[in-house]
């Protein structure tokens, strides 16, 4: 820490003599002519010891100096890569020892002649420098940036700018987003933004952060999900909606788990979770083409098969073949049959509802759904905002998503009876009463809404974040967010 102190102080003095000099280490702009990017495209190619006559102007960070008494090279970076800088004396003149007083992490306008060195590099030979932006901090760890993954996250500018496998994932991840709101634009889906405070969490079964409006004197809600007033647009006539945006919930950090995240909801008019199943594996195979350029990757050493159709298995189906139990069994009996087993599960799931012990045994199973795989139709008890699954009132016509062992997906053929909602809600208020913090609460503005009459309708929602973990190979949902929640210093 001290040897950092001690480099900070020999940067401030820089400054005062650069300001001594009449050099404003700051100024407001500089006219670039070309990327680096730019300049790999144009002049690619050349032989060695090849001069172009061509000037560009570039700008960017000094990531490397290598100083050999009347020349010097250097490594400047922008957001398109890299390129070397040949810098001599004899074609900088005076400015070569303002040039050699740069400091690793300085942000310099430069301009000069493109040409190749002896070996064949890419080069421009400077012949104007302007400094930009002083450093007054050293870049960690010159060739290989932070490695403690609590400062990778802490310091996470740091991290992006020096590590090029995290600032290509934040690439990557814009990539599949645009890519997800080209395809639902094609669709004829229309992008809505829906309130993210709001006065009653819905949506989703979680437990939300609490915050408080001063002007009105009332408690509000980050969203622990949009879903709610997405539907009621629906109600509204617009026939397909969606939105990217972030989401609440006042829960646990993992690997899998940031309280604020990012999902895609998704509704269409006249459609039920088969055209959500369809759409997904649309919308996904997309995205994978897009990042990879084909249909198979390779996720943490797994090999993932996007190749349509994806796999489709009832709750039931998987339940059973997987543990050898009877799901349809009332909750005791299949507490016993679990007990046999040898199937460990929570004490307080004992008490129901039995929705919630098969969806602790689902979470068992997870890691084994490596390949896509749509689970679907789920007990009634665990799903209050989806449509009963035609022939079995017992169950609703609702889906997840598993891909490389995630759960990327959730989507319903969406209830639209008012009076069957407003039971469904009561039914979770009951839940919250024996003290199940995630249940659902009645939101009479929503339940009013579907009174004037919604449509049938296909929703889902898609987990960004988790998405964009399986496409770039990462391991943790905090590398695919530019600045996740970390802890206080200790």
């Amino acid at each position: 820490m001290k040897v950092a102190e001690d480099q900070v102080a020999v940067r401030l003095s820089k400054l005062e003599r650069l300001r001594a000099r009449g050099i404003e280490p700051y100024p407001y702009r500089f006219e670039r002519s070309h990327t680096t990017a730019a300049v790999r495209e144009r002049f690619g190619g050349l032989a060695p010891n090849t001069r172009t006559g061509q000037e560009v102007r570039v700008a960017g960070r000094i990531f490397s100096l290598r100083r050999m008494g009347k020349l010097t090279f250097a490594d400047l970076r922008d957001g398109t890569g890299r390129i070397q800088l040949f810098v001599s004396k004899k074609v900088l003149g005076e400015e070569y020892e303002l040039f050699r007083e740069l400091d690793l992490g300085d942000i310099v306008g430069i301009w000069g002649e493109v040409i190749t060195t002896k070996t064949g590099e890419l080069s421009v030979e400077v012949r104007g420098v302007e400094l930009l932006a002083k450093a007054l901090r050293p870049l960690p760890e010159k060739w290989h940036g932070l490695r403690d993954p609590e400062k990778r996250y802490r310091f996470r500018e740091l991290d992006l700018l020096t590590n090029e496998k995290a600032h290509k994932v934040l690439q990557d991840r814009a990539l599949i987003i645009s890519t997800m709101r080209r395809h639902l634009e094609r669709k004829g889906f229309i992008e809505v933004e829906t309130p993210v405070l709001q006065p009653v969490p819905g949506g989703a079964a979680a437990r939300p952060f609490v915050t408080h409006h001063n002007a009105l004197d009332r408690d509000l809600y980050l969203r622990i999900a949009p879903e709610l007033y997405l539907k009621r647009l629906l109600v509204a006539g617009y026939e397909k909606v969606f939105e990217i945006g972030k989401n609440f919930r006042n829960e646990g950090i993992s690997t899998q788990h940031n309280p604020e995240f990012t999902a895609m909801e998704a509704y269409e008019a006249y459609g039920d979770y088969h055209d959500a199943m369809a759409l997904a594996e649309e919308l996904i195979c997309e995205c994978v083409e897009a990042v990879h350029g084909d249909h198979v990757i390779t996720y943490q050493g797994k090999e993932v098969d996007f190749s349509r159709p994806w796999r489709r298995i009832t709750l039931y189906e998987l339940l059973s073949g997987e543990f050898g139990i009877d799901p349809e069994a009332p909750l005791e009996e299949l507490l016993r049959e679990l007990e046999h087993k040898g199937i460990p599960y929570p004490e307080p799931l004992r008490k129901g509802p039995k929705g919630k012990v098969l969806e602790h045994l689902l979470e068992l199973l997870e890691e084994r759904l490596v390949e896509p795989t749509f689970v679907v139709d789920y007990p009634i008890d665990i799903s209050p905002l989806a449509k009963r699954k035609r022939g079995n009132p017992e169950l609703v016509e609702r889906f997840e998503l598993f891909i490389a062992g995630f759960e990327v997906a959730n989507a319903f053929s969406e209830l639209n009876d008012p009076e069957e909602q407003r039971e469904r809600f009561l039914m979770q208020e009951r839940l919250r009463a024996t003290g199940d913090e995630e249940a659902h609460r009645v939101d009479e503005a929503f339940l009013r809404a579907l009174e004037y009459g919604m449509p049938p309708a296909a929703g889902i929602g898609i987990g960004v974040d988790r998405l964009v973990m399986i496409l770039t190979d990462s391991p943790s949902i905090r590398e695919v967010i530019a600045f996740p929640l970390v802890g206080e210093r200790r």
